[in-house]
C-alpha cells in the first residue's frame, strides 16, 4: 500500500514515548490535499474526532487513547492517584464526541481501567505505561486489519468485483483496514480486484476517501452514486459487497455508515453475498440486537450547505442519521481478526468474543 499511515504517535526519542504528539491525516481535505495535523491538545482531539478529520471506528478509538496521553503527558501533579484522575477525566470528555462507533469507547475503558490499575505508580512512570498502551493499541489494529484481510480474502477470485460503501480502509483504521483489508491482500498475491465505490452522501467519504486510496495502491476502482447501485447489481456482476461496521450487537446486527442497509436489501435481492468485515473490538455483546445501538445524528448543513455552497430551501426540516443498522438476516458472514462468523452470529461471535 501506497497511503501514508492515518495516525501515529511520533516522539523525540525512539525509545521514549514521552514527550509525543499525534499526527494524522487530516480527512476532511482529501482528495484535493493531502494535510497532516500535528496535535498535542485535548481539545483539539476532541474536536477532531467530532468533526471527522479522523474517522472510522477503529481510528478514532486509536485517536482518543493517544488524546489520553496527550492530556496528561505534561502534567505535574505529585502522585499516580491524581494523574490516574485526570487521565479518566480526558477520557470521559472524549467519550462525548461521537456515540456510535463502540471502539472509541473499548479504546478509553481500555486506558481507564490501565491509568487505575497503576494509580500507584510515580506519575512519570504511569505517563510512559499510558503513551505505550495507546502505541500497543495502534500496532494491535493494525496487526487485527492484516488478520481480518488474511480471512476476507477467502472470499475473493481473480477477476472479481467488489462494491463497498463508505471508507473501511487504511483511513478509517491504522493501516489496510477492514472492508478493504480483502483487497489489499489480494493485491500482495497478485490477484487482479475491481472495486465499485459508492460516493456515500451526504459527506461522500466512499468518493473523496475510498477512491483516493484505492488508486493511491493502484488497484481498479469505479466511483458511482449511492442510488446507482442497484443498476450496478444487475447490469456490472457483482460479485460480493464488502463493508466495515461501527458497532455489532450480539446478534449480529451492524451499524455502519448511513445507506448500508439499503446496499444489503439490493443484495439480498440480487443474490450478491454480503460481508461485514471488522475486529472483535467492534462487538457490543451488551447489546442484545441492533435496535440499541445509538445512532447519531449530524447537523442539517451537511445535507442542506454541504462542501459550503447551499443546495436545499433555507428552513427546510432536515433528518440526518449518520448511520443505519444491517439486519442479521441479511449478512452472510461477519470477518473479524480471529475468524469468519457465520450464522447463528449469537453463537459465532460470542465465540470469537471469548464470551
Amino acid at each position: 500500500m501506497k497511503v501514508p499511515k492515518t495516525i501515529e504517535w511520533i516522539t523525540k526519542h525512539r525509545n521514549m514515548p514521552i514527550p509525543g504528539h499525534i499526527r494524522m491525516i487530516d480527512q476532511t481535505r482529501l482528495p484535493s490535499r493531502l494535510v497532516f495535523l500535528e496535535i498535542t491538545d485535548l481539545h483539539q482531539i476532541w474536536t477532531a474526532i467530532k468533526t471527522l478529520q479522523v474517522r472510522g471506528a477503529p481510528a478514532i478509538g486509536i485517536a482518543a487513547a493517544m488524546g489520553i496521553v496527550a492530556a496528561v503527558q505534561n502534567s505535574r501533579v505529585k502522585t499516580g492517584i491524581q494523574l490516574a484522575a485526570e487521565a479518566c477525566r480526558a477520557a470521559d470528555y472524549l467519550a462525548t464526541s461521537r456515540p456510535t462507533a463502540v471502539n472509541l469507547f473499548w479504546a478509553i475503558k481500555r486506558m481507564k481501567e490501565l491509568a487505575n490499575a497503576h494509580a500507584d505508580m510515580p506519575p512519570a512512570k504511569l505517563k510512559i505505561l499510558l503513551a505505550k498502551e495507546a502505541v500497543a493499541i495502534r500496532d494491535e489494529d493494525a496487526d487485527m486489519c492484516r488478520a481480518i484481510g488474511k480471512f476476507g480474502v477467502k472470499f475473493l477470485k481473480k477477476g472479481y468485483t467488489i462494491l463497498t460503501h463508505c471508507n473501511a480502509g487504511g483511513l478509517a483504521t491504522a493501516e489496510y483496514g477492514t472492508a478493504l483489508a480483502p483487497i489489499y491482500t489480494a493485491l500482495d498475491k497478485g490477484m487482479k480486484i475491481k472495486v465499485y465505490a459508492d460516493e456515500t452522501r451526504p459527506l461522500l467519504q466512499g468518493a473523496r476517501l475510498t477512491a483516493w486510496e484505492l488508486m493511491q495502491a493502484g488497484i481498479d476502482v469505479t466511483l458511482i452514486c449511492d442510488n446507482m447501485a442497484a443498476h450496478v447489481m444487475k447490469h456490472k456482476k457483482i460479485n460480493a459487497v464488502m463493508v466495515g461496521a461501527d458497532r455489532i450487537a450480539a446478534n449480529g446486527d451492524a451499524a455502519n455508515k448511513i445507506g448500508t442497509y439499503g446496499v444489503a436489501l439490493l443484495a439480498k435481492a440480487h443474490k450478491i453475498p454480503f460481508y461485514v468485515l471488522a475486529p472483535t473490538s467492534t462487538f457490543d455483546l451488551s447489546l442484545k440486537n441492533g435496535s440499541r445501538i445509538p445512532i447519531e445524528e449530524r447537523t442539517e448543513k451537511e445535507i442542506t450547505e454541504g462542501f459550503g455552497r447551499r443546495t436545499a430551501p433555507k428552513r427546510v426540516k432536515v433528518y440526518s442519521p449518520a448511520f443505519d443498522v444491517t439486519p442479521a438476516e441479511l449478512i452472510t458472514a461477519i470477518v473479524c481478526e480471529k475468524g469468519i462468523a457465520r450464522p447463528d452470529f449469537r453463537k459465532s461471535l460470542a465465540r470469537f468474543a471469548g464470551k
